[in-house]
């Protein structure tokens, strides 16, 4: 059996054409997502295995991408570790008992494999939905990502709660770092076990950190979460356009671009490594005909060998459906 496209892209070989898929593909620009979400909220969704399945297929089936990423929330791992949160309206997620100080750190640890069965659970039924050729993808936050939240209580623009945590209790900020990289090593193994074809590490806000800090406090447990997941990986952390070279020393199999780098000089820089991206979210919103041409730009930059295409963040909530048809379809009708 062959490998589906996305796989053999991520292991850097030439490929008849780039796969492509959407990060956040599946969610709030398609009204199938709306009209399902008026009866679920938000945590329903995605901890009933079933509901978050046919959400997860909506834009399979509406767009054809070759990548089906499973509808769920970076968040998710925090409750293995004694978080909790909701989901605010016109707010964002609220952690409801955030980390106050160095002594709150230490919490209990729950059994990754019991508590997240759900995703288990979704990842069981789309094996069983997608078709062969094509990948079924799972995801987890980094460490990073998830402290700014669990430190601010939420979102945090600039990131500057955890930066200050960082800077007044080095010591415990690297303890709280160090319990997210365990769970989300064994989270992600367990997407393995449950058919995931590949995974991606979101730690998208890493990059407000300076380069000796993300050396010293996030390198080193991306490096253990990579080599802990027997699958291609993905790496994403965003505004790292001058300092490509730490993603690539993550050892991740793919290097995913945010819209700020030039696809020729990432893969100048990169050499052999992988890459997905990156096209500038908000160009969706551009008519068919300049969607399809500034993606095959990309497509060109990238070249045949080891390129996923995809956007350089997530789909924005109203971004209008005829964009992400003329991005997908560029893809699907490129030869090389």
């Amino acid at each position: 059996m062959t490998d589906p496209l996305l796989v053999r892209a991520a292991r850097g070989e030439r490929t008849e054409r780039p796969p492509v898929w959407l990060m956040r593909q599946a969610g709030r620009h398609l009204p199938e997502y709306r009209e399902l979400r008026e009866q679920y909220s938000f945590r329903e969704a995605i901890e009933t295995p079933e509901v978050a399945e046919e959400i997860t297929l909506q834009p399979y089936e509406r767009y054809g991408v070759d990548g089906v990423v499973m509808f769920s929330d970076i968040l998710t791992c925090l409750e293995p570790l004694g978080f909790d949160y909701h989901i605010e309206s016109g707010v964002g997620p609220v952690i409801e008992n955030p980390v106050e100080g160095s002594d709150d750190v230490a919490r209990r640890r729950g059994d990754v494999r019991e508590e997240l069965g759900f995703v288990a659970d979704l990842l069981d039924r789309l094996s069983e939905s997608v078709a062969d050729e094509d990948a079924v993808l799972g995801f987890a936050g980094g460490p990073f990502t998830l402290a700014s939240y669990v430190v601010a209580g939420g979102p945090d623009k600039g990131r500057k709660e955890v930066r200050k945590f960082r800077a007044r209790h080095p010591e415990a900020f690297l303890e709280l770092m160090e319990r997210f990289a365990d769970v989300v090593s064994e989270y992600l193994q367990m997407q393995a076990d449950h058919g995931a074809d590949a995974v991606q590490l979101f730690d998208t806000y890493a990059g407000v950190l300076p380069p000796e800090d993300y050396e010293r406090y996030v390198l080193p447990l991306h490096r253990e979460i990579i080599d802990s997941v027997d699958l291609p990986t993905v790496e994403f952390v965003r505004n790292m356009g001058g300092r490509l070279e730490s993603l690539d020393a993550t050892g991740a199999d793919v290097v995913a671009l945010d819209w700020t780098v030039d696809m020729a000089t990432a893969r100048a820089e990169l050499g052999e490594r992988p890459v997905q991206g990156n096209l500038d979210p908000t160009l969706l919103y551009a008519d068919p005909e300049t969607v399809r041409e500034r993606t095959e730009e990309i497509i060109e930059a990238a070249g045949p060998k080891g390129h996923i295409l995809n956007l350089g963040h997530g789909v924005n909530r109203d971004t209008p459906i005829e964009g992400v048809e003329a991005f997908v379809e560029t893809a699907k009708n490129w030869e090389w």
